[in-house]
């Protein structure tokens, strides 16, 4: 049984995915082995990586050479809704499984949904649900969006407007950046002049990190102004410094300090990659697999991907990481979001400490009702 991890090795969204997802992998086969009857497991699992360099045809390539060749049965993570969308069609044509664990467009389990694809960690309504709601309702009603300029972004953008619009708030613009950009100074002072109270970040990674830090650099947040991250990372907070960070709110799937459960698996993966704790995409990465596999034992290894997903809906599952979970018909993981504050640094008192919670969004409220999203494949 083969699983391609797939991410962005050296890009901007290394530190939230990246070579660390293989250790979360590999720590789900583990827990698997030794889960099964005797400590044996019913069938061995190689874990098998590539970097996909943000190219959705690379990303593409290395799925077909890994499904049609080299007998990959399934392909985890994949950050880059471009990239993902890709793999989404060709593990539906082949009849594999995609677990897109870090995708963060709501189109995988909308119209672009299959039966052969399980949507894990987070999406880009849930994300703008919870932040743009608490944000407006906070006072701040007038947004001016900084846009990843790929699909990403966009329905990042569009699903926080929505949200804004339908909490009372206004929209006053939008500027789109490209990926990997090295200076949004230009981007920063557009949404300055705009008048808007709130600048959303509608993107990830490096490209947050840095329009946060050039953020506070130039002032632009002064009389009054602040700023939204609708998709930003433990791993993103760590680079800033909670000097820079404190006060930010930003919503996540998980974070590594919320329960014993979380601390121990966080503090094992800790130990495999340095001392870093894991992103809510590590933590996907780890449960997403082990839940595939734990179906593949119940159906046998040489099931489609559509009788294995078909499997993992059936099952209830207590996630030892994001707690209850169901998975329902359009693939959509249900489980609580959660609604963070970044502390200020003398509020923090060991490494990794960062988040206080402000809310939890019971999993019933946390994502798209399933009659919204255009699914074909909901009746």
């Amino acid at each position: 049984m083969r699983i391609g991890v797939l991410n962005d090795g050296s890009g901007p969204y290394s530190d939230l995915s990246g070579l660390r997802s293989m250790a979360a992998a590999q720590l789900a086969v583990e827990d698997f082995n030794a889960s099964s009857p005797g400590g044996e497991p019913p069938f061995q699992v190689e874990i098998r990586y590539a970097d996909h360099q943000n190219k959705a045809d690379i990303g593409a390539e290395i799925v077909r050479r890994w499904v049609d060749t080299e007998g990959v049965s399934a392909v985890v993570d994949v950050p880059n809704t471009s990239v993902a969308l890709a793999v989404n069609e060709i593990m539906r044509d082949r009849d594999r499984v995609f677990l897109g664990s870090s995708v963060a467009s709501s189109d995988l389990t909308g119209p672009k949904c299959a039966a052969t694809t399980v949507q894990w960690t987070f999406d880009t309504w849930a994300l703008a649900n919870a932040t743009g709601s608490a944000v407006v309702a906070d006072g701040g009603d007038s947004w001016f969006f900084l846009t990843a300029d790929y699909a990403f972004g966009q329905a990042l953008e569009r699903d926080a407007s929505d949200v804004v619009r339908r909490s009372g708030g206004k929209v006053l613009g939008s500027v789109r950046h490209p990926l990997g950009a090295p200076d949004f100074s230009s981007f920063l002072l557009r949404a300055q002049s705009s008048g808007a109270k709130v600048i959303g970040l509608a993107n990830a990674g490096g490209d947050a990190v840095t329009a946060i830090k050039q953020a506070r650099e130039f002032g632009v947040l002064n009389e009054g102004r602040s700023l939204a991250g609708l998709l930003v990372f433990l791993s993103d907070v760590h680079s800033l410094g909670l000097e820079t960070a404190q006060g930010l709110r930003l919503t996540e799937a998980f974070y590594w300090d919320l329960n014993e459960r979380t601390r121990d698996w966080s503090r094992r993966f800790a130990e495999r990659v340095g001392g870093s704790m894991p992103t809510m995409n590590h933590a996907g990465v780890y449960s997403s697999v082990l839940a595939y596999l734990n179906a593949v034992a119940a159906v046998g290894p040489t099931a489609g991907g559509t009788r294995v997903v078909d499997r993992m809906k059936e099952t209830a599952i207590d996630d030892p990481l994001f707690g209850p979970v169901t998975i329902r018909p359009d693939g959509r993981v249900i489980h609580a979001m959660y609604l963070f504050q970044v502390k200020p640094p003398e509020r923090s008192s060991q490494p990794w400490d960062y988040y206080d919670l402000v809310s939890t969004i019971p999993a019933e409220k946390a994502f798209r009702p399933i009659e919204d999203g255009g699914c074909p494949l909901v009746k």
